[in-house]
């Protein structure tokens, strides 16, 4: 998101594209398209409201929880947990067709005020569409398919599940300390590269089309997670399309030395990996 977009604009915007190179008329107020790595991607410069997180901004009335994931946005009335407007569900006047309004409850828990067990409940396609139209986006009948559209989330959900299943597999280290981690809130930093991409992209490799940053409740512990999104190719069956690369933030000792124990660890069995097919050959 942000400048670029998420994984699921981005096919959103491989659909789009590749309708507009065979119908090159585009329609009145169609919005531009650049290149983005394997992807074309819109140039908009603010991301969909309804999937994951960006940068917070105050409110100015006191946020009640809403279950969507999160994103940046320049209303006064976001929601700072998750980034979120008001949800709205109502077709949109020149929607070509009718978008189902049902929602995916994640296996993400949620922070509650009371304590309860509760899941953060991914967008409808309703939903998203109205998103992306906030963003600038204008879709005619010969752009997308309904069809697109459940594919498109699908790719939304994949990429979130994707995303808590590797933070469980870093709290796994604290399973002692604490068996229930929850997700409090999102935050989206597309336009601020982590230390980590730079590097790498001075290596030779690709920048990240996103980045997030998710705030982990570890049983009263909050712990910052950065999560960078790198263009895996074409979507797999499963829907999933980005490569992840997930990791505590290094602004506590304890983080940091999480990541020096993963680090030794895959070194570790790397090295046994090697020993036995030198073994075996």
């Amino acid at each position: 998101m942000g400048n670029t977009v998420s994984a699921a604009e981005l096919v959103a915007s491989h659909i789009v594209h590749t309708e507009a190179a065979a119908t090159p008329n585009l329609p009145a107020g169609h919005p531009p398209v650049h290149h983005e790595g394997k992807y074309a991607s819109s140039g908009a410069a603010n991301p969909p409201p309804e999937c994951p997180m960006h940068q917070k901004q105050e409110p100015k009335e006191k946020p009640t929880l809403i279950s969507e994931c999160p994103v940046k946005h320049d209303e006064s009335d976001i929601n700072p947990l998750n980034m979120m407007p008001p949800m709205n569900q109502n077709p949109a006047p020149d929607q070509p067709f009718a978008l189902p309004k049902d929602r995916q409850v994640s296996s993400i828990p949620k922070v509650t005020e009371d304590g309860k067990q509760e899941f953060w409940v991914y967008p409808s396609q309703q939903m998203f569409w109205n998103a992306m139209l906030r963003k600038g986006w204008r879709w005619q009948k010969d752009d997308i398919t309904p069809k697109d559209m459940g594919d498109i989330i699908k790719i939304h959900n994949a990429n979130n599940e994707q995303a808590w299943q590797e933070v469980l597999k870093w709290e796994a280290l604290h399973a002692r300390e604490c068996g229930n981690p929850k997700l409090k809130s999102f935050g989206g930093k597309a336009t601020e590269y982590s230390p980590r991409a730079r590097i790498r992209s001075w290596m030779g490799y690709e920048l990240p089309f996103d980045r997030h940053d998710w705030i982990v409740d570890r049983c009263g512990k909050d712990v910052r997670y950065i999560i960078d999104y790198y263009d895996g190719g074409m979507v797999d069956e499963k829907y999933k399309f980005a490569l992840l690369d997930v990791r505590p933030a290094m602004d506590s000792p304890e983080n940091v030395w999480d990541r020096m124990k993963v680090a030794y660890m895959r070194w570790k069995f790397e090295l046994q990996g090697k020993f036995k097919e030198d073994n075996t050959n």
